[in-house]
């Protein structure tokens, strides 16, 4: 994980702005990092610092490295692009404990969309989406919250945002929620993975992933019932070129156990999942999909909390091709996004290498994975990345940018 480094680059950031003008980079894409930094209190105890924000973006040939914070919320656990109106987009963030979702703008001024205290021991709101879910054409943010079990929707609406919440359940964590459409009907459906509160001994923490049809008024089904085991991430994508989505799980293994990624079609019953790959670790949060050597056939990127970085191919049978791209990168949540930055027509791994200190990109050359290092935190650091995500410069603010 970084240590406190975080904090000594966040105000150096600081320093450099206010010694001259900054300005945004040219390229048209960048990463956009959510990041919990921690700072020590004067027993010499760690809390949590204040919500911060990374970027990174290729502009006159080097990487450029941004930061952004709300002291009013203590992490980012997301960072989007959203235009909840034509001609209006910005930076969603999705905001920890205070639970708030935010739209920035360029200019560097923020929209509250929505704030709530769930009335348990905490209020978070954990994993955002956006999506058309009721079919109207109008983006959606879809909210999955700690530590009672919320799922909504936020959308515009007359005077401001509508929030409507499709589910709640207490003592009940949902780490994820996806959005697509596995029957192919054009409905867009809203995955979630409502579990039991975090267990890190290796202890049984019991979960599923439901399903929610908004446009149908349809409340929650258990589409994928893991017994003893849960799930942190999930993922819905049209991975084998079908035209239909497929919903992939990353089971958790209680202690002994490895990673089982799963796979669900439409009619797959909740016990009936197909294993395409396990993996040799207890702990997976990030599953990404793209095509990385432009040959028009997805790939899905696994990273494990210790075992390293996985590729894993398609093959038409009941396991997949597993291939490991780097076995030397951890971290708590070991967040990776693939991504095509470049635009070279093929997708690149971009992950935050916490254990190592670094933000790495892994680029596939005669088939095989090359890294280069985009960023590397100097000295000790305090904190990690909850996620990566790829969004356009033009939503970040412009103040956000070092020199």
């Amino acid at each position: 994980m970084m240590r406190r480094a975080t904090v000594v680059l966040l105000v150096a950031a600081a320093l450099t702005g206010a010694l001259g003008c900054r300005r945004p980079p040219r390229s048209g894409r960048a990463l956009a990092l959510g990041l919990a930094v921690f700072d020590k209190s004067p027993e010499g105890r760690q809390v949590p610092g204040q919500a911060t924000a990374g970027f990174l973006a290729f502009d006159r040939g080097r990487w450029r490295h941004g930061t952004l914070r709300d002291p009013q919320s203590n992490v980012f656990h997301k960072l989007l692009e959203y235009c909840p109106r034509p001609g209006e987009c910005g930076l969603l963030s999705v905001g920890g404990t205070m639970a708030a979702l935010k739209l920035w703008r360029s200019d560097g001024t923020a929209e509250r969309l929505w704030q709530a205290d769930f009335g348990g021991r905490f209020s978070r709101l954990r994993d955002a989406e956006v999506a058309d879910v009721l079919g109207d054409g109008v983006p959606t943010v879809i909210v999955g919250t700690h530590d009672q079990g919320v799922v909504a929707l936020v959308r515009p609406g007359p005077g401001g945002y509508v929030v409507t919440e499709l589910d709640r359940e207490p003592n009940t964590f949902v780490h994820e929620v996806e959005a697509g459409d596995l029957d192919g009907d054009g409905v867009i459906e809203v995955y979630a993975t409502p579990s039991q509160p975090n267990q890190f001994d290796g202890s049984v923490q019991r979960g599923s992933v439901v399903r929610y049809v908004p446009a149908r008024h349809e409340g929650r089904r258990v589409v994928a019932d893991l017994g003893d085991r849960h799930a942190k991430e999930i993922l819905v994508a049209d991975v084998d070129g079908d035209g239909r989505d497929e919903l992939f799980v990353a089971v958790e293994a209680v202690s002994g156990g490895q990673v089982e990624i799963r796979r669900y079609e439409a009619d797959t019953p909740p016990d009936g999942g197909r294993t395409v790959a396990v993996l040799p670790d207890r702990l997976c949060r990030c599953l990404t999909v793209g095509d990385v050597d432009g040959d028009g056939r997805r790939e899905i990127a696994v990273a494990l909390r210790k075992a390293g970085l996985w590729l894993l191919r398609p093959t038409g049978d009941v396991a997949w091709d597993e291939r490991v791209v780097a076995e030397d990168s951890s971290g708590f949540e070991h967040a990776a996004v693939l991504a095509d930055l470049d635009e070279d027509g093929r997708d690149e791994l971009y992950v935050a290498s916490d254990d190592q200190h670094e933000v790495r990109r892994y680029v596939w050359r005669d088939g095989a994975p090359q890294r280069e290092v985009l960023y590397r935190y100097p000295g000790a650091t305090s904190g990690f990345t909850w996620s990566l995500t790829a969004v356009r410069t033009s939503t970040i603010p412009a103040s956000a940018w070092d020199r």
